[in-house]
């Protein structure tokens, strides 16, 4: 028989109840108006979110990552596995007990991740974290940027969304480093974002993290030297073979 779910905190958000589930020792859901956000037991895509963004800059003597979601920090676990000791990593987060979860029961899925000395969270939206380093720029930019929102990006033009947007794209580029990287997780594989990445001045890849599951996406997006493109050229696509899917 199938034990039911315990609601351990909820806490009012502007979408609705945001509730931490428990179902036996390590089966967990974050919820928001009743939505799945994250599932304990599939979080393969999230990994491979923080994989490939901290893979595409691991190179790099001290890299800096931003990362936008803190979910139940899979993501960041991810980068955290895939980068040296000298790396830093920024997570930008709305909600206050969600770091608290990280911290409290969710801990021992990811290792306490968040404890990690390379880690500096922030109470923030990621695309106010954006906005400045782009106006600051130099040593406030990023190497890589990673954004797991629950949604992703939406499809057609949206030129007007503050982070998937033609305007808000043109400022990440201007927020991360020469040759830098932007990686989000989608839904969807979405040929309107592709578009807009690449008029941004981005070199577009499509992960399709694993195999069989939901047709979620990761898009690792490089800073082209070529600079912004008023014509949209080709996304290759690849496979990545440890990730499989997100609830």
């Amino acid at each position: 028989m199938t034990r039911p779910w315990q609601v351990i905190e909820r806490v009012d958000s502007d979408e609705g109840p945001l509730e931490l589930r428990r179902r036996g020792d390590d089966d967990f859901l974050i919820t928001i108006g009743g939505r799945v956000l994250v599932n304990a037991d599939a979080h393969r895509s999230e990994r491979a979110l923080g994989d490939l963004s901290a893979n595409a800059i691991a190179d790099r003597q001290r890299p800096r990552l931003l990362i936008g979601g803190l979910g139940m920090a899979f993501t960041l676990r991810g980068a955290l596995d895939a980068l040296p000791k000298g790396a830093r990593v920024v997570v930008a987060e709305l909600s206050e007990a969600v770091v608290g979860w990280c911290r409290g029961p969710l801990a021992p899925l990811t290792g306490a991740a968040v404890d990690d000395r390379r880690v500096e969270l922030q109470l923030a939206d990621v695309a106010g974290v954006i906005a400045r380093a782009a106006e600051r720029g130099g040593p406030a930019r990023f190497d890589a940027i990673a954004l797991d929102l629950y949604e992703g990006p939406p499809g057609g033009r949206r030129s007007a969304d503050p982070l998937f947007g033609g305007d808000a794209l043109a400022r990440t580029r201007a927020a991360l480093t020469s040759g830098g990287v932007l990686a989000v997780w989608s839904e969807a594989p979405s040929a309107g974002f592709e578009k807009r990445l690449r008029r941004a001045g981005f070199d577009v890849e499509r992960h399709r993290p694993g195999k069989g599951g939901l047709l979620h996406a990761v898009y690792v997006a490089r800073v082209s030297s070529e600079g912004p493109k008023g014509r949209s050229g080709s996304t290759r696509r690849r496979s990545h073979p440890r990730h499989s899917r997100r609830s």
